[in-house]
């Protein structure tokens, strides 16, 4: 049987609209690859609790949807470091894993960045908040509940990852960002990966990665997943 690709999508979006409204799903399916799909708790068909204490841990509805034998995952934003945690801590659950909307971001977090964030879904940011506006309309989508968004973004962190935790992500590891991505640069992400490589979406900003054809190319190359 061919191996399996797990799809994780990221903040405000869901398995139905990230990978399946694309066609991803079907380029998978023409290339043989059974698909995995899974709703982060909080979005799409996952319950969606308001207290941000329940999304302390995001890995468990992950794991959940696992195998247990390894397994190819594509994770996109939030997604893409649910997917890393896991393969830090459990390196032998994947074969190939790509990475798709991180970057920088993931050693240095931008807390001021997230409290605009928190700020425009609860309504008090300043109107030329662009990057608060971005989000608030991107958690407007049908579907959505902007009280669970909300508590995500207020959720307790875990440690923050560092090249030595990352290290541990042992497979062969693809970082997918744009250019444009407030994620932006990905090379210190992907040279701490022990089998990692970097590509670069020219002109492309954060929330399009998913449906660019570039990172639709890349991933499926990498999966050795192209349609026959």
């Amino acid at each position: 049987m061919a191996t399996p690709v797990l799809l994780v999508h990221g903040w405000g979006g869901s398995f139905a609209s990230t990978w399946e409204s694309t066609g991803f799903t079907q380029l998978l399916a023409d290339a043989g690859r059974p698909v995995i799909g899974v709703d982060l708790l909080g979005h799409g068909t996952a319950p969606k609790p308001h207290e941000p204490e329940a999304y302390a841990d995001l890995t468990a509805r992950v794991l959940d949807a696992m195998p247990p034998e390894p397994i190819d995952a594509v994770g996109f934003s939030l997604g893409a470091l649910t997917l890393l945690q896991i393969a830090c801590e459990q390196p032998h659950r994947f074969s190939h894993l790509v990475l798709a909307g991180v970057g920088q971001g993931v050693f240095e977090p931008d807390d001021a960045g997230t409290e605009r964030i928190i700020s425009g879904l609860e309504g008090t940011a300043p109107a030329d908040d662009n990057l608060a506006r971005h989000f608030a309309n991107y958690a407007r989508q049908p579907g959505n509940d902007i009280a669970a968004l909300t508590a995500i973004m207020k959720r307790p962190r875990a440690a923050t990852l560092t090249p030595a935790s990352v290290s541990r992500a042992s497979c062969p590891t693809t970082v997918v960002i744009g250019d444009r991505d407030f994620g932006w640069p990905g090379d210190a992400l992907a040279g701490a990966l022990p089998a990692g490589s970097l590509v670069v979406l020219r002109n492309v900003d954060h929330f399009a990665t998913p449906e660019s054809f570039g990172f639709i190319d890349a991933t499926l190359q990498f999966l050795g997943a192209v349609p026959v």
